[in-house]
């Protein structure tokens, strides 16, 4: 006899599996929709997510790029940054929830603990090392966010041409607006993982980060990190 019960149970749990992942944590869920690999190296270049259907977007935070790389996404406490390289190469950044994302990580983290940033944390590598360290006995994944002045950020914005096809990370690399800010103020919307690479995190990393300024004008992926120690920068974690 047919187990219909059994199959239903099954196809929706494939269904769920492709759709997108969840994993709980004790401040709240990590979404993850879609997957960099996917984009990446399998040129899957169109959404997965459009952003105004994300019901709960109180305290939401969140980042990936815009469908067919064509942008970058920041959700910073329920807003929604969307920035794209302009024609003349300058940076446009518009507030809205009405984009697509290929791949995105997001979550609805209300309380924050804030921590001040030892000055010995000089680079992206050393950040991810004392995130790991300091959150060891915390369930994961988790959103994180930094706040300050930063020595050095280096990001960039995807701009992908039009018609160009993706094989490899390399092909989805063309076309790429990058930036270089010195001695800037800003925030820092992070996600660390362990279990993740090259579904939100790159395959090297276990942390992906986007910056936006302090007047809201420029914003982009993070590619590399400088803290001279001396800016009162502060790093805040989920939790009360």
């Amino acid at each position: 006899m047919i187990n219909y019960k059994s199959i239903a149970i099954g196809l929706f749990s494939t269904l769920l599996f492709n759709t997108g992942s969840t994993a709980q944590t004790s401040t709240g869920e990590v979404k993850v929709s879609g997957a960099m690999k996917n984009v990446m190296r399998k040129g899957e270049l169109s959404g997965t997510i459009h952003l105004d259907t994300i019901q709960n977007k109180k305290h939401l935070y969140g980042l990936g790029p815009v469908e067919y790389l064509k942008g970058e996404i920041l959700i910073l406490d329920g807003r929604s940054y969307v920035s794209a390289v302009k024609r003349d190469g300058s940076i446009q950044v518009a507030e809205t929830y009405d984009v697509k994302a290929p791949f995105l990580v997001y979550s609805n983290t209300e309380n924050w603990k804030a921590y001040k940033l030892p000055e010995r944390i000089k680079t992206a590598k050393q950040l991810e090392a004392y995130i790991d360290e300091i959150r060891k006995n915390h369930q994961r994944p988790f959103a994180f966010k930094l706040e300050g002045t930063f020595a050095q950020v280096n990001f960039h914005i995807q701009n992908l041409p039009d018609g160009a096809v993706v094989k490899e990370p390399n092909d989805a690399h063309k076309g790429q607006g990058k930036y270089e800010r010195t001695n800037v103020s800003g925030t820092i919307v992070g996600f660390f993982s362990t279990e993740h690479q090259s579904i939100f995190t790159h395959h090297d990393s276990y942390i992906h980060m986007h910056f936006i300024n302090s007047d809201r004008t420029e914003m982009g992926h993070i590619d590399d990190l400088i803290l001279d120690g001396k800016s009162k920068v502060k790093i805040y974690m989920p939790g009360k």
